[in-house]
């Protein structure tokens, strides 16, 4: 499986705080940003591959969490959620709703997207 870690985050957040959001999420294979986000210094510092998502593709995305204000700025109700789910692709599931990092600058969400192959028959 795949996990991908959505990530809106602050101009003041910290590559420390960013590094310890991520560590707080488990193994991650990729991180999700805003465009406008990818030159974030603390972004550049985590050894992780990073794909930009432009604010257009969260417009409608169906978000577990909620907020009337990111509705009104971004068409759905979680910036970090429906970028994970936007990075993961198509079938992907939130493995994880949005968390706010201690300092508030960091918001995270993970999803990820199980394989689909075929299942094997159990035979007696």
């Amino acid at each position: 499986m795949s996990r991908v870690l959505g990530i809106g985050l602050r101009r003041e957040a910290t590559a420390e705080a960013l590094a310890q959001a991520i560590a707080d999420a488990g193994p991650v294979d990729l991180l999700a940003v805003l465009g406008d986000k990818g030159a974030h210094p603390a972004l550049t510092a985590q050894g992780i591959p990073l794909r930009l998502l432009p604010r257009a593709a969260l417009r409608g995305v169906q978000t577990p969490t909620v907020s009337s204000r990111i509705m009104n700025a971004f068409g759905t109700g979680s910036v970090a959620e429906a970028l994970a789910l936007g990075a993961a692709g198509v079938g992907a599931r939130i493995l994880s709703p949005r968390k706010v990092s201690p300092c508030g600058t960091i918001t995270t969400a993970l999803a990820g997207q199980y394989d689909t192959g075929p299942l094997e028959e159990d035979h007696p």
